[in-house]
């Protein structure tokens, strides 16, 4: 009863000083909505990164010729770099698949150009088309599906023909939205005209690229077009069976190291890269962008504290004589020291509140870009209402303590 009659003087107090409460109110929102706002774009990030890595397909890994290597730090992360190291041959990704018998699919793939315009009759797409050269298992190893279309044939790939899957943006660009339309259109890619045979689904972007916009040819169509000889390939092993993935991935390194020609004992020239590793790097970098925002919030509730604790105290001042009038009448200085205490802490988590879903609507104004859903951070909201309380104790108390410590005769004499 105590706690509610408190909270109504509060709200009055409040209430009366509209300019003043506006004000102290606006200085935590604005430190609140910055640091639920930049930890809400973190998780936004965070479930790109997911999303985009868990699309490749869990029961796939790759051989490719970077190598990351993990070092161990004394906070318990990981720091991962990235070495080049030798490149992989088109004879070396295609002795790989034919000697290569565990139960799975493998595909090779190399980069044509990320520079690539498409176009199709007067319609064109922005010269950022990332072309990529790929055999006809592409689509069963990146978990990709066709929203029209079909797939390359193995002919198709054996005589390098002059036919291309559409990224699901380059098919909206051209055909006004209408994917199932591209299908038997020609279009020209960069200098050359190839006919569409399958237009893949919507993936979505991250931070990295936007997965929609690409073009994929026959692996000897760009060989021949962007003179990829030169290239390093990309091997991809996809596993029927999660479970699979460790044995199949220990098969695929032994052979590969017999491909390359590796004696024993000496370090591969090559990577086996699953996706946890990617993802592993990505939030280790992710890890210090968090530290900033909470660093900042930190920084920028420690000005609401002593900002709140001024205000409070020009309000002390301002009803000293309303304080001796309540002591005059029997009113104890726990009382005055509670209701001063309930008017801080009121104030803190009503900024505290407008900042969260500030911050919310702030972070999530990034979830556009990178395709993911509207992101609540609970942890963040209950650390920001906790914080706010906290700000609202620590810089009522002394004005508090200093109200209820006021001579009743002499607050009566104040003018």
């Amino acid at each position: 009863m105590q706690l509610f009659f408190n909270a109504i003087l509060a709200l009055r107090a409040i209430r009366n000083n509209k300019l003043r409460s506006f004000l102290t109110i606006a200085i935590i929102g604005l430190g609140i909505m910055a640091l639920v706002g930049i930890l809400t774009a973190i998780e936004v990030m965070k479930a790109s990164v997911y999303s985009n890595f868990s699309s490749m397909g869990v029961n796939t890994f790759q051989i490719t010729s970077d190598i990351l290597k993990k070092k161990k730090h004394k906070g318990g992360g990981v720091n991962v770099s990235v070495v080049e190291g030798k490149s992989i041959t088109y004879e070396d990704a295609k002795l790989f698949k034919e000697r290569y018998h565990y139960p799975s699919v493998v595909g090779i793939s190399v980069g044509g150009t990320g520079i690539a315009t498409v176009q199709y009759r007067s319609l064109k797409t922005n010269p950022n088309i990332r072309v990529t050269g790929a055999d006809e298992a592409y689509l069963t190893v990146t978990d990709t599906k066709l929203e029209a279309g079909r797939n390359f044939t193995a002919a198709e790939v054996e005589d390098g023909g002059l036919v291309c899957l559409l990224g699901n943006g380059v098919a909206k660009k051209l055909f006004k939205y209408d994917v199932k339309k591209a299908v038997n259109q020609v279009v020209t890619v960069g200098n050359v005209r190839c006919r569409v045979v399958g237009v893949m689904e919507a993936k979505g972007g991250s931070m990295v690229m936007n997965s929609d916009n690409k073009v994929v040819i026959p692996l000897p169509t760009a060989r021949s077009l962007f003179g990829s000889g030169d290239a390093s390939y990309l091997l991809s092993i996809k596993v029927p069976d999660i479970n699979m993935k460790d044995f199949a991935a220990e098969e695929a390194e032994g052979i590969f190291r017999v491909v390359r020609k590796l004696p024993l004992g000496t370090e591969n020239n090559f990577s086996m890269t699953q996706n946890n590793d990617l993802v592993e790097m990505v939030m280790d970098n992710i890890k210090y962008i968090s530290g900033a925002a909470l660093i900042i919030g930190v920084i920028t509730l420690l000005g609401s504290v002593i900002g709140l604790m001024n205000i409070m105290l020009v309000s002390v001042a301002e009803r000293t004589r309303e304080i001796g009038v309540s002591k005059a009448l029997g009113a104890r200085s726990s009382t005055i020291k509670q209701q001063f205490l309930t008017e801080a802490v009121m104030i803190s988590l009503l900024g505290g509140m407008t900042g969260i879903i500030l911050g919310i609507l702030l972070g999530n104004s990034v979830s556009g870009f990178f395709g993911t859903g509207f992101i609540i951070p609970w942890l963040w909201i209950v650390m920001g209402v906790t914080l706010c309380a906290l700000v609202g104790v620590v810089s009522g108390i002394y004005p508090a303590i200093k109200a209820s410590r006021l001579d009743p005769i002499t607050a009566l004499r104040y003018e």
